[in-house]
């Protein structure tokens, strides 16, 4: 299927700057574009390659001002990488949905599935189970006894939801995640042995939240552990019991959060951080990669880095002196070698 600059500057209320009748029947990345093609400029480091690339059609944002000649067609919008988003998302529609239950798959007859609901091959539905309208099982999926899932909600091959769990509408479920395995608890004995505690709670997902593949999220003690509308984690995250995580915050790989900890709302957390437990973190706080977390951050907005984590500020002029410790060692030894010879002369 082919659309030109102009529809596509319609649906997401751009301006072309060129040919308004150029066509394009499918997407590239910037530095591989080729004719025939749509792709976008965002990130300030991809610009070099918007005045070499072959793509036909480039959506930029208003403010792009080009320094030399671009033979591409722009199509200038708002936000760029937002407005690429939408048409990815328009394309991946089109393509079509799955839909139909398989033959294959077990589902216990006291469970009540919604509508226009695929059901992959290899599934297994637990007692009790709700499954909303539109929603999308692939195989190999367990869903435990007890569980609710919303309406258009993405569930992916070899997810496993144990029981109890619920989730809202919208979310997507990468695979590989597992939802309400057992919080890490156990209680130490006199001969130095542990005594396992049952966790007793739940996982509640809220509406439209996105889970990367091979997350893990246990189920709470006793209560639930939230992860409230709109959060985003990416793949390979470990989420433990009685944690809360506010709306619409984005968590990064290879993060781990310790047990009963809150984190705000609209936070961004990079990969490779940990947090340990019983702590809170205000809303809008911004953690930068490999930082440690080992106390609360009370300030909204607050940005922290490094491990321990502090305000990234002082942490940047902190690692200006840190980078120099080699050459001030050196120094502080030719002084203390001077002094020891001044020493030994009025001797």
């Amino acid at each position: 299927m082919k659309f030109t600059a102009r529809q596509i500057a319609l649906t997401l209320n751009g301006k072309v700057q060129g040919d308004p009748d150029i066509e394009v029947s499918s997407v590239s990345k910037i530095e591989k574009g080729e004719p025939g093609t749509l792709s976008f400029l965002a990130n300030p480091a991809y610009t070099k390659y918007i005045y070499d690339t072959k793509a036909s059609v480039v959506i930029v944002n208003e403010g792009f001002e080009p320094e030399h000649e671009i033979s591409a067609t722009l199509i200038r919008v708002k936000d760029a990488y937002s407005a690429f988003a939408t048409l990815l998302e328009m394309y991946q529609q089109a393509k079509g949905r799955k839909t139909g239950i398989s033959d294959k798959a077990a589902i216990d007859p006291s469970g009540k599935i919604g509508k226009d609901v695929y059901i992959g091959e290899f599934v297994v539905i637990g007692k009790n189970v709700i499954i909303g309208d539109r929603t999308l099982i692939y195989p190999n999926t367990v869903i435990g006894d007890n569980s609710r899932i919303g309406n258009d909600t993405c569930i992916y091959a070899g997810v496993k939801i144990y029981e109890d769990t619920v989730i809202g509408d919208q979310c997507t479920l990468h695979a590989g995640v597992v939802l309400g395995s057992d919080g890490f608890g156990f209680a130490p004995q006199e001969e130095s042995d542990y005594k396992k505690v049952p966790q007793i709670g739940n996982v509640v997902l809220e509406d439209r939240v996105e889970i990367g593949a091979n997350t893990t999220i246990d189920r709470a003690t006793l209560g639930s552990t939230v992860i409230k509308r709109g959060v985003k984690l990416d793949n390979l995250i470990q989420v433990a019991h009685n944690v809360e995580i506010g709306e619409n915050t984005v968590i990064a790989a290879q993060t781990g959060i310790s047990g009963s900890t809150r984190i705000g709302k609209n936070c961004m957390i990079g990969g490779q951080v940990g947090i340990i437990g019983h702590l809170t973190i205000a809303d809008g706080v911004m953690i930068a990669a490999q930082s440690g977390i080992g106390k609360s951050i009370k300030k909204e907005g607050e940005i922290v880095e490094g491990s321990p984590a502090f305000p990234v500020r002082d942490f940047k002029r902190a690692y200006i002196h840190f980078r120099r410790l080699e050459s001030m060692a050196k120094r502080i030894d030719e002084l203390e070698k001077k002094s020891e010879s001044t020493e030994k002369t009025d001797e």
